[in-house]
């Protein structure tokens, strides 16, 4: 049989339906295709403005400089061990602890939900908090980079939606031929919810990569602190000295900014390129777990 043929109708929906797709991915890529501009250009010729799409006088001075920072490295060398443990280990963690909520025979399993999805009604607030890590010692430590980040209830009732999702039948069949608990969910669940696994280390590294405030309140070492708050701290110090730079006109910081600005880099152009130096890793790294996360969050979301 062949295609239907597209109505006047049809055809005007396709038509305006794709235009606004159009439009809205270009105004969600646009900010970090002007960033790259503006990270790809000379510091003193991006002064001048007129930098929408391209590189007016391209330069990769502005990277140069940025990964000449010794600081920069070891931030970005904090990041990806942080996001690689923490994910790994969020996922294993929430994974079990929905596979036990997902236990129909679980004794008091719905208090324990109902406890569970309490305590995320109200938040401590930074002072508690702050008190807390240093009763347990962990104020200034790689601890509290891994520890706090651990653990979302989000995420464990994601994961048991999708577990309650699987036939029980496959469970109870391996269970008569002697596997134990621990097995079926290494054995059957588990290879079974890679969609939702996918997702929930998507959201967990995503929200890892990007945490700045764990490392701006809880670590005072530079040599402790993440990509991210690394970045707040340069993208706050390049605009008090624009501040500073244009209300005052202090000698001192004008010979500072010249010594920054050497080579055609300026404080502007670094912070660009800071910003995308931390997004890229993100950027790259979305578009092979794309189809889990869809699939995930569909699945995840719905129960027959």
């Amino acid at each position: 049989m062949g295609a239907r043929r597209m109505s006047a109708a049809d055809r005007m929906y396709a038509t305006v339906n794709y235009a606004v797709l159009i439009v809205f991915c270009l105004t969600a890529l646009y900010p970090f295709i002007y960033f790259l501009a503006l990270s790809l250009n000379d510091g003193y010729d991006a002064m001048k403005g007129g930098i929408y799409f391209f590189p007016r006088v391209a330069t990769l001075q502005n990277y140069a400089k940025a990964f000449n920072n010794s600081h920069i490295l070891n931030a970005f060398m904090i990041s990806i061990s942080r996001t690689l443990i923490v994910t790994t280990c969020s996922v294993l963690l929430t994974a079990l602890l929905a596979y036990g909520l997902s236990r129909k025979g679980l004794p008091g399993r719905k208090y324990i939900v109902f406890f569970f999805f309490f305590t995320t009604l109200f938040s401590g607030g930074l002072i508690p908090t702050f008190i807390l890590y240093r009763q347990i010692h962990i104020l200034n430590t790689y601890w509290v980079l891994v520890l706090p980040a651990l653990y979302d209830f989000f995420n464990a009732i994601v994961m048991k939606t999708f577990f309650d999702g699987i036939p029980g039948s496959l469970s109870e069949s391996a269970r008569i031929d002697g596997a134990s608990e621990l097995s079926v969910f290494w054995r059957i669940i588990l290879p079974l919810s890679m969609p939702v696994l996918a997702t929930i280390a998507l959201f967990v590294g995503v929200g890892i990569w990007n945490d700045w405030f764990t490392g701006q309140f809880f670590i005072q070492k530079e040599n402790l602190q993440p990509a991210a708050t690394f970045l707040n701290k340069m993208i706050s110090e390049a605009s008090f000295q624009s501040m500073t730079g244009s209300s005052s006109g202090s000698a001192i910081k004008n010979m500072n900014e010249a010594q920054v600005a050497l080579r055609g880099v300026t404080p502007e152009a670094l912070r660009m390129t800071f910003v995308i130096i931390i997004t890229l890793p993100i950027i790259c790294v979305y578009p092979f777990l794309q189809k889990f996360f869809v699939k995930g969050v569909l699945v995840g979301s719905l129960k027959e």
